[in-house]
């Protein structure tokens, strides 16, 4: 083991007020399209995490000059001398994060070539890059694959193509939208991903001069432009992070205001947090706040003192539960009278961190039947994919060991609801997706330290 390990001492409510700043799963994504724009891209509330620097470094690679701005958060990237990379310096990347799939358009756009390493991020599946591939090659993209990662070439351009995902993968449909918006012609999209996420990247590359119209039924229209400028855009609240804290609330029957985070993203968690017996109120600053200058809106989440109650969930792709929802919550469902059911039907390999918690005390076993009646691609095909969760549980500390970014707050939030001294093992992955953790968690009062 590294000196990556926070020493946890568990039993304690967490009370207190934080902060949620743009989505990783947006801020991220309009950093690449900042390559797009001919002028420079101005990004407000961007979050210190892993997966920032990642593709901070990989745009600094490719010529872009990226700096910070004046306000806190903000960053400003400047495209005008975009180049190629060296395949070395590209593979130093390799491993540490998914998004370098991302630059095949823009950087087909901006060179004619782009090189693509092999694929890291969290090991909860396969996650094939199969749709991505195939959507760039009906824009006319030539792939070769090498034992080093893919080398890409657009020897005629890249025209507008007819698709239809086969899934409504949300890297998929970004990678459709940063590819189609300076394609020659018209792209048509169908069962695409319409998440929050997805529509603020559609607004980020409106405000660039895209043409991007999303029609009922998971259908977006593109019209291609040749050429699109820079943008400057605050990004929508982290609905995860915000959703995280909400369970950490919860299990650790505590009360946190998270401060950013935004009722319309969210109303599908919200439904659930309260069928399970949780209490919010949302502090919007026009109305909870009247008169304060500077206030800030948020939503304030709380144990309400009583029994939570089970549930019974399915995540699936939005407006339904979010599957990066399920491991945080499960952690608080173990503390809810009678069994709750999570059915996973968005990544196969999702639920192996439940060991770690029924090490801790809880009563959770998971199924390779489909239980819920949502239409799911892992039945019959033998992958543990649904979970039956029994309660209340009273948590014990444990030793454990975070196998990636969700699962890893799920295992944090597990310790601090837990009696006695958890120690937790690569908790330097969680800052791949929630900025200042520690610092938060000891504004919450959590009795947390570096071993």
């Amino acid at each position: 083991m590294t000196d990556d390990v926070l020493v946890v001492h568990g039993g304690t409510p967490l009370q207190g007020q934080i902060r949620v700043r743009g989505a990783k799963n947006l801020v991220s994504k309009a950093m690449v399209a900042a390559l797009l724009g001919e002028t420079p891209s101005r990004l407000f509330d961007v979050p210190r995490i892993r997966d920032v620097e990642v593709v901070r470094g990989l745009l600094e690679l490719h010529g872009v000059k990226v700096s910070d701005g004046a306000d806190d958060g903000e960053i400003v990237m400047d495209p005008t001398n975009v180049e190629s990379a060296s395949t070395d310096e590209i593979n130093v990347h390799a491993g540490s994060s998914r998004i370098p799939i991302l630059f095949c358009g823009p950087l087909l756009h901006r060179l004619g070539h782009a090189f693509i390493p092999d694929l890291g991020g969290c090991h909860i599946g396969p996650r094939p890059i199969d749709f991505h591939i195939q959507a760039l090659r009906e824009f006319g993209a030539v792939v070769d694959k090498q034992p080093e990662g893919m080398h890409l070439s657009a020897p005629n351009g890249l025209k507008g193509a007819k698709l239809e995902l086969p899934y409504p993968s949300v890297g998929a449909t970004e990678q459709v939208l940063l590819t189609a918006v300076r394609a020659e012609g018209v792209t048509e999209l169908r069962n695409a991903a319409i998440e929050p996420e997805i529509i603020d990247l559609i607004c980020v590359l409106q405000k660039m001069g895209a043409i991007i119209t999303v029609h009922t039924d998971r259908v977006i229209e593109i019209q291609g432009v040749p050429r699109l400028y820079g943008y400057a855009h605050k990004p929508i609240p982290d609905r995860i992070e915000a959703a995280s804290w909400a369970a950490a609330a919860l299990a650790t029957k505590g009360e946190i205001e998270v401060l950013g985070a935004r009722q319309a993203d969210m109303m599908t968690f919200l439904n659930v947090f309260r069928s399970i017996g949780g209490e919010f109120q949302i502090t919007d600053d026009r109305v909870a706040r009247p008169g304060v200058t500077g206030a800030e809106g948020g939503i304030k989440f709380w144990h309400p003192g009583h029994e939570l109650q089970a549930v019974a969930l399915e995540t699936d792709v939005h407006p339904g539960f979010m599957t990066d929802w399920q491991q945080p919550l499960v952690v608080a469902l173990t503390q809810a009278r009678g069994l709750s059911i999570m059915h996973e039907t968005v990544y196969e390999q999702r639920l192996g961190y439940t060991d770690a918690l029924n090490q801790m005390g809880a009563t959770i076993q998971v199924y390779r039947d489909c239980l819920g009646g949502t239409p799911c691609r892992f039945g019959r095909r033998n992958f543990k994919h649904s979970a039956v969760i029994a309660g209340p549980s009273k948590l014990h500390a444990a030793d454990l060991v975070i196998p990636d970014l969700r699962a890893g707050f799920a295992h944090l939030i597990a310790a601090l609801a837990a009696e006695g001294t958890s120690r937790v093992y690569g908790v330097d992955l969680i800052n791949r997706g929630y900025e200042d953790f520690e610092g938060k968690l000891a504004a919450l009062g959590a009795h947390v330290e570096r071993l």
